[in-house]
């Protein structure tokens, strides 16, 4: 008796080269991705300058509320108040001589 031998034919092969390609794009979209690895690089680089610049900002806001409570009603800081007075009004003292 003879054996007759057959070849695997096509089907093999084209689930292998189906489930290649649905690897190599799984791969791909974890790395390159929307959610992939290179995008959550960039958001923690982004996420470390902003609190840089948040921590700057709040320290501009604290200076600026120094600075309110110091021109408030109830407290009045007289060398404040003078430098306000020249900056905005243009104002100087009689005995100041002044140099452009």
């Amino acid at each position: 008796m003879n054996a007759i031998r057959k070849s695997p034919g096509l089907t093999p092969l084209l689930i292998f080269s189906v489930l290649f390609c649905m690897g190599a794009y799984f791969t791909f979209a974890a790395v390159q991705g929307d959610f992939g690895i290179f995008r959550r690089v960039q958001v923690e680089a982004e996420i470390d300058v902003l609190k840089a610049e948040m921590q700057s900002l709040s320290q501009d806001v604290a200076v600026m509320e120094n600075k309110t409570r110091r021109l408030s009603d109830n407290y009045l800081d007289l060398d404040l108040l003078d430098e306000q007075a020249r900056d905005v009004l243009g104002l100087m003292r009689a005995d100041e001589i002044l140099i452009r």
